[in-house]
């Protein structure tokens, strides 16, 4: 049985919410109130499926002028989201799935980082974003909509992880740049990943971030789709004249046989002249025996189709990338627990 209790907001007024610097709501409903104008001193907010009614949201916003951190996460009736300007120290702001959310307008001219998971289709609009340094957003076409999109309105990022269950198109190869971004991480993971999308065409990220240095890739999936290099294995595919001179590490996780996938690796290991490390790890367990953390004796059970495609992706490491990687460059290979998955095998 649930209790409903009301929340007097009065009771925060006559300086009793002027002390108050982090607030956390949680499944609530927050009512437009002039009582709320006394929490004056928040730094950092956090709401965690609230319903607002009426326009309680933008009020609220118009008078934390002190707020530096703003998280709002699965408030599903939000439709229209709109960050005054008045803002000025807000630096952290995160929206993370408000599926109903149409509009998303930050007029907040000094946020660094931004986090956004939720519909691919908000209309997204965050104003000056010469500050921003950091950003993660996971939606379906986030990897198209990164390279097309980011460059121009966000020209100096540091830091971005981008993830997508689904790209319609490859990644176009253009010439706009991330000029000063040093870590990437991409996720292009789902139980199938688009036998369609090109791997190859990520290098157009290669040729986008001459400063970045580390980058991270995730094609993690449970069904393998994609053409196999044991299929066609014809030439592979190379783009003349890229070279990468700051990368200095490329993980890649859930390593398969896909011939896109290898024709990017090679095109790593061959263009990036500054290149020291390079870890290709076969899909693994959800707990690993050898992770501490995990507590786990045993490695959790694989299926068969993804330890033979483990498999499959250790032969096209070592006739296809193995042979490429220069001596100074130290090659790491992580396929799935042989002592745990040795039955299953």
């Amino acid at each position: 049985m649930q209790t409903k209790y009301n929340f007097t907001c009065s009771l925060l007024s006559n300086g009793s919410g002027d002390s108050i610097r982090n607030l956390h709501l949680a499944g609530c409903a927050l009512c437009p109130t002039a009582e709320l104008a006394c929490l004056k001193s928040l730094t950092k907010v956090r709401l965690h499926a609230v319903r607002f009614t009426g326009d309680a949201l933008g009020s609220f916003l118009c008078n934390s002028l002190a707020l530096e951190q703003l998280e709002i996460r699965y408030c599903d009736m939000i439709v229209c989201m709109r960050i005054p300007c008045m803002l000025q120290r807000l630096r952290y702001l995160e929206v993370v799935g408000c599926y109903r959310l149409q509009v998303l307008d930050s007029k907040a001219p000094n946020i660094s980082s931004f986090c956004y998971e939720g519909d691919h289709t908000v209309q997204l609009s965050l104003g000056e974003t010469l500050q921003m340094k950091n950003i993660h957003m996971i939606f379906s076409g986030a990897v198209h909509y990164a390279r097309v999109e980011l460059p121009s309105s966000m020209p100096n990022l540091k830091i971005a992880a981008i993830r997508s269950n689904k790209e319609i198109t490859n990644t176009p190869m253009l010439h706009s740049k991330f000029l000063h971004l040093k870590k990437l991480s991409i996720a292009l993971t789902a139980g199938t990943f688009s036998p369609a999308y090109d791997y190859f065409s990520l290098v157009s990220f290669l040729d986008a971030c001459p400063s970045l240095e580390t980058l991270i890739l995730d094609v993690s999936q449970t069904e393998m789709k994609h053409v196999s290099i044991f299929t066609e294995s014809s030439d592979l595919r190379k783009v003349e004249g890229q070279q990468h001179h700051k990368m200095k590490r490329v993980n890649i996780l859930g390593f398969t046989s896909a011939r896109s996938l290898i024709e990017l690796t090679c095109h790593f290991v061959e263009s990036i002249t500054s290149l020291e490390r390079l870890t290709l790890q076969a899909q693994q367990s959800s707990f690993r025996c050898s992770v501490p953390i995990h507590k786990a004796s045993k490695c959790s059970p694989l299926p068969i189709d993804i330890l033979m495609e483990a498999q499959r992706a250790l032969l096209a490491i070592r006739k296809y990338i193995e042979p490429k990687v220069p001596s100074m460059v130290k090659l790491r290979v992580v396929e799935p627990c042989r002592r745990c998955h040795a039955v299953e095998r």
